[in-house]
């Protein structure tokens, strides 16, 4: 019962939000042609009537009854003006405008709309402390839904990929939301599917900021927690992560021990995850240091690679690698061309036939499309 009324109440939230959008980007919509308010206006004006009860308590909320009480003294200042006119007459319909103009009418148009759009912001803030509570509450209860999870994470993820707001921030950063999203993340008896909606967690939060959210990816179980899932859809993150983290997130897996792992998911049975494990290796070549490519070569990478462009799966994945190496951050110039030369070597050692090895060979020395 308390978890459907909670859900009514974020329910009740959102359609606020949306109200208050509609009036900020038409103000004229405030008022009806028979003079009433709108069904948007309403909605705002009966949050005010019931503020007083609703906000009490809560200091967070004070500006939102202030803009409120503000939003109505304007309703009803216009509706006065609007009733003013209407009383000159139908055939004076066009002085009326004239002095409604002189007024101040279009001012108090745009005051309304800078009210409503103030009171919006104040509503999401509201709305984010409300689902940061939720959240973090749904991770740490045993007796949670993993629906509900998912559905929490997932709204976790809209809102921070939205792009940066300091005051979504703050709420994140209060509410430790990070701290519970990675337990959930690391914890191997957390459902799969919760795990991995956890993993995109994660990926948005550093995405959101950097600055803030790449030290703790870095120092904490997300990483490695990420690897040993080994579903198709953590892999995904994984290479966002390297892409975002850069040289950084490769040196946390080379030193975790978590490369031989990705190498030995070429292999796996499941198309899908031998795919998004080789788009991860692409990356690991692009913005690995010398440790992390030999961790790799060591691995069998290129003997790999050569199975898998052998059986069609992926063409030129050979090549592709080796791209990587020759234009990535990664190495310095000199290292490059030991490993380019690694490669060919490598190439030389698991190619089948002469024509194979021939083939493979030209690709990698005179370039292949990526």
């Amino acid at each position: 019962m308390e978890e459907r009324q909670e859900h009514k109440v974020l329910m009740a939230l959102e359609a606020l939000k949306k109200a208050s959008k509609d009036v900020e980007i038409n103000p004229n919509s405030g008022a009806d042609e028979g003079g009433g308010d709108s069904p948007s206006m309403k909605a705002l004006l009966e949050l005010e009537t019931g503020s007083e009860d609703l906000f009490s308590g809560d200091p967070k909320l004070s500006a939102l009854s202030h803009l409120l009480s503000h939003l109505k003294a304007l309703a009803s200042s216009l509706r006065s003006q609007s009733s003013s006119n209407s009383s000159g007459g139908g055939g004076r319909r066009g002085g009326g405008f004239l002095r409604l103009l002189l007024r101040g009418r279009f001012d108090g148009r745009s005051e309304i709309s800078r009210v409503a759009g103030s009171i919006g912001s104040e509503i999401q803030s509201w709305l984010d402390r409300e689902y940061a509570d939720h959240l973090i509450a749904a991770l740490r209860s045993q007796s949670s839904d993993d629906d509900e999870k998912i559905e929490l994470l997932s709204a976790l993820e809209t809102r921070v990929s939205c792009g940066f707001d300091q005051g979504l921030q703050d709420v994140l950063l209060k509410a430790d939301v990070y701290g519970a999203v990675e337990a959930a993340l690391a914890d191997k008896a957390v459902a799969k599917p919760v795990r991995e909606h956890a993993a995109a967690a994660v990926l948005a939060l550093v995405r959101f900021n950097k600055a803030v959210f790449v030290g703790p990816v870095l120092m904490g179980p997300a990483v490695g927690s990420i690897v040993s899932i080994a579903s198709a859809a953590t892999l995904r993150v994984l290479r966002g992560l390297i892409t975002h983290i850069r040289s950084p997130l490769v040196d946390v897996l080379h030193s975790d021990g978590k490369i031989p792992k990705l190498i030995a998911l070429l292999s796996s049975g499941d198309l899908e995850i031998r795919a998004a494990a080789f788009e991860c290796c692409l990356e690991i070549g692009y913005f690995g240091r010398k440790e992390a490519i030999e961790a790799m070569m060591g691995e069998g990478l290129v003997k790999i690679l050569m199975e898998l462009q052998r059986s069609g799966e992926f063409p030129s994945s050979v090549a592709r690698f080796a791209i990587q190496l020759e234009v990535g951050e990664g190495l310095r110039q000199r290292e490059k061309r030991a490993m380019k030369l690694e490669v060919v070597r490598r190439v030389k050692e698991a190619a089948i036939t002469g024509g194979e090895a021939g083939t493979v060979l030209t690709e990698v020395l005179w370039g292949s499309t990526p």
